[in-house]
């Protein structure tokens, strides 16, 4: 294929794979949907829920770089199949449980392991497998999936988990999963070259991508040895650490509960989130166009500093009053918009120093180090509402941090040299 034609096998593997992150998304946004069931109907603490939230959402990122490099050996459909497998397991057997312990085993352990192996690091796989034109708006869009996964279930299952409690949302997350294993099944590809196909936009002399033979976890530590050389893979991931604290580990895991602390039912704070994530669709949509075009350590300090700004805001806007009532909507839109706007200009950075074939596995491990901010902060805002009985606190840190990761990133890209370029196109 010698030109850009609008339909590519390209474009229907981007599809499938936008399918199945609005379900991980979905599975993910349970957690805080769970949050305050649990604590009613089970009498436990938010520290002790946290514990299990913890462990899903460090795993979460735990796994990115081991996905990666699975996904490298035996291909996107199968690697995709068996989470999914996991999943549909682990959360059909949360219905069951009556401990902590089984919680931390199912929403913490098993669903953790599941949802790593098609988090953020299978949008960063199929982007720089199947795309060279439109990569970074494609990556945008795919990330863009979490939103609309949030959009779709976080208003389900809260009115499932408000009707019928708590037990029913896991089977209906383990229903999704496997519903969507099918098309998965039946039409997803692992590389263009399988089908006779280049790279969506390659040119007639680009090399194609070969399979990685070898062991995954080798694999996984050889390209981390390789990053970590740079001073680009250590300023990306310590930013974003920062990312996973004041995204997934707090406002997705705690927003639910720090609304109800205000008197904001559940189902309406639920739907506070989804508004969100259809903002948050846009906005990294948007952000992956703008990573074609602009240079990462610009972006990513736009994203950083306008977060903690809004971070700031939050508590005056759930006070309620005049003042909350307009705040609060234009925290929604703002954040939303935020949300995710960071993981296409990171994929750019670590493309730009490592090539394309080891960035999906770097973006893997700086992942397990979004998802350590995101488990830390989840427990950390648990232990300052159970100690404290607000949390003012954990917002006040949290914005702190994105602060702190504004200014680190525009060192990133500086003064070092570029392995391979991005197409703008």
């Amino acid at each position: 294929m010698t030109r850009r034609a609008w339909f590519h096998y390209a474009w229907i593997v981007a599809a499938l794979t936008f399918l199945v992150l609005i379900v991980v998304a979905g599975v993910r946004s349970a957690s805080g949907v769970l949050f305050v069931p649990l604590e009613d109907s089970m009498g436990w603490s938010a520290a002790t829920i946290s514990v299990a939230v913890a462990i899903n959402v460090t795993l979460y990122g735990a796994m990115g770089p081991f996905a990666a490099a699975l996904m490298q050996r035996i291909g996107l459909r199968l690697a995709i199949l068996l989470a999914l497998a996991l999943i549909a397991a682990s959360t059909a057997a949360s219905s069951l449980i009556t401990t902590p312990l089984g919680l931390a085993l199912t929403w913490g352990l098993g669903l953790g392991l599941g949802v790593g192996t098609v988090s953020m690091v299978l949008a960063t796989v199929v982007a720089t497998r199947w795309f060279v034109a439109r990569r970074g708006m494609v990556l945008g869009a795919l990330t863009g999936g979490t939103a609309t996964g949030q959009l779709i279930f976080l208003p389900l299952l809260a009115f499932v988990a408000a009707k019928f409690g708590w037990r029913p949302v896991g089977l209906v997350v383990a229903c999704c999963a496997l519903a969507v294993a099918l098309p998965i099944a039946l039409f997803m590809r692992d590389r263009p070259e399988d089908l006779g196909l280049r790279p969506y936009g390659a040119t007639e002399g680009a090399s194609p991508t070969e399979a990685r033979g070898g062991n995954p976890l080798g694999n996984a530590f050889a390209v981390l040895f390789r990053a970590a050389r740079g001073r680009d893979f250590w300023l990306v991931g310590g930013t974003f650490f920062v990312c996973g604290a004041s995204t997934n580990g707090f406002i997705g895991t705690h927003f639910i509960a720090a609304c109800g602390d205000h008197g904001i039912p559940e189902v309406r704070a639920a739907g506070y989130l989804a508004f969100m994530g259809l903002f948050s669709f846009v906005g990294t949509t948007l952000a992956g166009w703008l990573s074609d075009k602009f240079a990462s350590r610009y972006l990513l300090f736009a994203f950083y500093g306008s977060r903690g700004l809004s971070l700031l805001v939050v508590p005056y806007a759930l006070a309620g009053g005049t003042t909350g009532d307009i705040v609060l909507p234009a925290f929604m839109v703002f954040y939303g918009l935020d949300w995710l706007a960071t993981v296409a200009p990171n994929v750019r950075a670590l493309t730009e120093a490592l090539g394309k074939e080891d960035a999906p596995i770097a973006f893997g491990w700086i992942s397990v180090l979004h998802q350590m901010g995101a488990g830390l902060i989840a427990l950390v805002a648990g232990v300052i509402r159970t100690d404290l009985g607000s949390y003012n606190e954990a917002f006040a840190f949290s914005a702190s941090l994105c602060f702190i990761a504004a200014l680190a990133s525009l060192a990133i890209g500086l003064g070092r040299p570029r392995v391979a370029s991005v197409s703008a196109a």
